[in-house]
């Protein structure tokens, strides 16, 4: 299993943010890499040739040949390190600069001159609800950073449910340590001096 599974890191800019698709897109391509695909990427890690060859294997149907057993403790270190961490970090870092852009002014919003004009409109309107009740009632135009902040509150959910998931599926097939995926994930930040993040 090599780092080149990983995905890589996009052009962290605030044109990538806006573009939500791009950034839902990005986010599901690296988790289908490595998290939706963990039980592969783990099968992929256990070498049953160095027990031996075992002749009553073959008096039964093998249905899951590695699902279950465990894997050999330098194989998972190497892939949690190497390709699972790192996959992490990226996407924490893609969401915690999303949500930087979100939090940020944003004048070249298409959306902020059309905002104010319906403000301006609106000031200006006079409304008889006896006619019509339902005529004060304004829908602002939702800002584009708006927008943003509530993908970026989703999708740090979405993380950490899948996290989570996967954690527990290396934790299984790895045995060992005890610790939380966030834990496991500050430890090795700190082994790579990486600033801790929220994601």
């Amino acid at each position: 299993m090599s780092q080149s599974r990983t995905t890589s890191a996009p052009e962290l800019t605030p044109q990538f943010c806006f573009n939500e698709t791009l950034l839902r897109d990005f986010l599901r391509i690296s988790r289908s890499t490595i998290d939706d695909s963990i039980t592969q990427n783990l099968n992929a890690l256990y070498t049953p040739a160095r027990a031996g060859f075992d002749p009553s294997s073959t008096a039964i149907r093998q249905t899951d040949s590695a699902a279950g057993k465990q894997i050999e403790p330098a194989a998972c270190q190497g892939f949690k390190e190497n390709v699972l961490f790192p996959s992490w970090q990226v996407r924490s870092d893609v969401l915690n600069y999303c949500a930087g852009v979100a939090t940020s002014p944003d004048p070249e919003d298409p959306v902020h001159i059309l905002r104010q004009t319906d403000s301006a409109k609106e000031r200006e309107r006079i409304v008889d609800e006896r006619l019509d009740p339902y005529s004060a009632r304004v829908q602002p135009r939702e800002a584009r950073t708006e927008s943003l902040a509530s993908l970026v509150r989703t999708q740090r959910g979405v993380e950490e449910i899948i996290r989570a998931r996967t954690w527990g599926m290396v934790s299984e097939r790895c045995g060992g340590s005890s610790q939380g995926w966030e834990e496991s994930l500050n430890r090795w930040r700190e082994s790579r001096q990486l600033p801790p993040t929220s994601t």
